[in-house]
């Protein structure tokens, strides 16, 4: 960019870093390059194949898969979907049924609802407009509106999103969202794992959200986000 542009290096860094601060551009740590940051989004379609911010979370997610001893997730919405960008398998790998470009039902994962729980009501409504809106895949998790909307508010005031058999039987989740410079919802990092019980058990898992929401956490801060108030 210096050469480019003939200017010095000292006034390049000085324009990167207010970029970075506005959001149009993002520093890569570990590879020591700036890309297109998470506002550029908004901007055109170079963003929309999720590059920078998968690249910015896949060390994270490596670093918390191997911390944690599970299976470390990024999703995004997609419309009422929630679609996997990236999976990091723990050192023992795990077979589970959320990989990379796979869309599930928003409603029932945790990532889902994890960045639900921080969009407009008037948009929750519009994403499932009726009861056929609402897919059941094991007879668990919210089966309407009004059932989804306590759900989203529970786990807002709590802070991180649980799932447990809700999209396979033997299998739970715990989430927390991505937060973008506008304090919206971009994406939600999870954590998966081996969980078994007849009914759903109530469980929060609070000591695996707390690794979640810091993972969580420093990927808003990497892309420039601030947390939703």
């Amino acid at each position: 960019m210096a050469r480019e542009l003939n200017l010095p290096r000292s006034t390049t860094y000085h324009l990167l870093s207010e970029l970075t601060e506005a959001g149009f551009a993002t520093h890569f740590p570990e590879e020591k390059r700036y890309g297109l940051g998470v506002a550029s989004f908004e901007l055109g379609s170079a963003y929309l194949r999720h590059d920078p911010l998968e690249r910015l979370a896949r060390p994270l997610l490596r670093k918390l898969a191997d911390r944690m001893e599970k299976v470390a997730h990024l999703g995004v919405l997609h419309g009422a979907e929630a679609l996997y960008l990236v999976r990091e398998q723990p050192r023992q790998p795990q077979t589970i049924v959320s990989d990379v470009g796979v869309r599930l039902p928003a409603h029932l994962t945790a990532s889902g609802r994890a960045m639900l729980a921080h969009v407009p009501p008037a948009q929750v409504r519009a994403l499932f407009p009726s009861v056929a809106s609402f897919v059941d895949r094991t007879g668990r998790g919210p089966h309407n509106l009004p059932a989804l909307r306590r759900l989203l508010t529970a786990e807002r005031r709590q802070g991180w999103a649980v799932e447990d058999g809700f999209v396979t039987v033997g299998f739970a989740s715990v989430a927390a969202p991505v937060f973008d410079h506008g304090e919206r919802p971009i994406a939600a990092i999870t954590l998966t794992f081996r969980h078994v019980c007849d009914t759903p058990c109530g469980q929060a898992w609070p000591e695996l959200a707390k690794e979640v929401r810091k993972a969580a956490e420093e990927l808003t801060a990497r892309i420039g986000g601030h947390a939703a108030t």
